[in-house]
């Protein structure tokens, strides 16, 4: 069953980003940042979101304080609700931060509301056709489902190189990633 595959690898894949975590440190960070964008060809006055990193994910904070000093402007999603579409919120290095659910921190509603251009997205794991495991609850789905309704975005899982596997199970539901920048360079999706 579907569901079963997912949960299986799921706890797998958080088993393996801890070890990914221990093994690399903050220095992940640094090297996704090193990487920048500039594979995307996108404008300096393009719209990036990207997320307030929990536990021992990659923290994209470096990236995004690059981006910024490259003319970016940023966003980070806000929680609606189970069952609905991530909000992105402008955002900016030092803002004030609203706590939310699962210890993360969130722009204040006094932020406006934005449709990015490029979307920067947690995961457990990845695989070659831009499938990516989340947490289960369906909000990256849900939000990049509702922007590419709206405009052309690109979405860019932030990930290990450990966190790749052979195939992450899909269902129809499942929005893909279009690259994943690992800390040893950016991999284009199939």
């Amino acid at each position: 069953m579907m569901a079963d595959a997912k949960k299986e690898l799921r706890a797998e894949a958080l088993l393996r980003r801890k070890e990914a975590f221990e093994r690399h440190g903050p220095e992940a960070s640094r090297l996704v940042a090193a990487q920048g964008l500039d594979f995307l060809g996108i404008k300096p006055e393009a719209t990036v979101s990207g997320f307030a990193a929990i536990r021992d994910e990659i923290n994209p904070a470096p990236l995004m304080t690059w981006l910024q000093a490259e003319g970016c402007k940023l966003a980070l999603p806000v929680m609606q609700g189970r069952g609905k579409p991530l909000v992105m919120r402008l955002w900016s290095p030092g803002d004030v931060m609203a706590p939310a659910a699962w210890g993360i921190a969130e722009p204040t509603d006094d932020k406006p509301e934005v449709d990015p251009d490029v979307v920067l997205v947690p995961l457990l794991a990845f695989d070659a056709r831009g499938y990516r495991l989340g947490y289960g609850g369906g909000f990256y789905d849900r939000t990049l489902n509702h922007l590419r309704k709206i405009k052309p975005i690109i979405a860019v899982g932030i990930a290990y190189d450990e966190q790749k596997v052979d195939a992450v199970p899909a269902e129809s539901y499942d929005e893909k990633l279009d690259w994943v920048l690992t800390p040893s360079g950016p991999q284009k999706c199939q």
